[in-house]
């Protein structure tokens, strides 16, 4: 790997930003699970914490939503949100779950996924994909749509008023 790529640097610092503001976002669960489970934010966020897993803490908030005594309206604006960041949740995984790799021939970059796929009868690994302009375009949007989500979450939290 070449350390003065400055098309790796740039790679690097949105992967960076990207992780931050997933983080930021991810965490504003917490006031929703407070506000759904009617308790405080304290408490709210020693649940959080033990579900060590986005896909548990979205499981948590939107099967609270969708009980009974929740009104329609909340429940719909809650899961508009969970759905958002469980898709979102998609490119914020493949660059935490990849190794990088330079091929010093076209001066290129990789990904190379990190799982194993289990298909009916065999299994498949290290799907890569290619790091170029447009990926990091792809990057830009997802953090962009992130912290759009993190204002539209922090929205309902006020209208809502649930613990902050």
């Amino acid at each position: 790997m070449q350390n003065d790529d400055p098309f790796f640097d740039k790679l690097l610092l949105r992967i960076g930003r990207l992780n931050y503001v997933w983080t930021n976002t991810e965490s504003v669960l917490i006031h929703f699970i407070a506000g759904l489970l009617g308790t405080d934010k304290e408490r709210a966020v020693i649940v959080f914490l033990t579900l060590n897993t986005t896909r548990a803490r979205l499981d948590l908030v939107e099967r609270l939503a969708k009980t009974e005594s929740r009104p329609a309206a909340d429940r719909d604006d809650i899961l508009t949100c969970t759905s958002q960041l469980a898709a979102l949740a998609r490119l914020r995984n493949h660059y935490n779950h990849c190794i990088y790799s330079f091929d010093s021939e076209s001066g290129g970059y990789k990904t190379i996924l990190m799982r194993i796929a289990d298909r009916k009868t065999d299994i498949r690994m290290g799907r890569s994909g290619e790091i170029d302009d447009a990926e990091i375009a792809r990057i830009e949007q997802t953090i962009t749509q992130l912290g759009a989500l993190n204002v539209q979450m922090w929205d309902l939290i006020k209208r809502r008023a649930f613990p902050v």
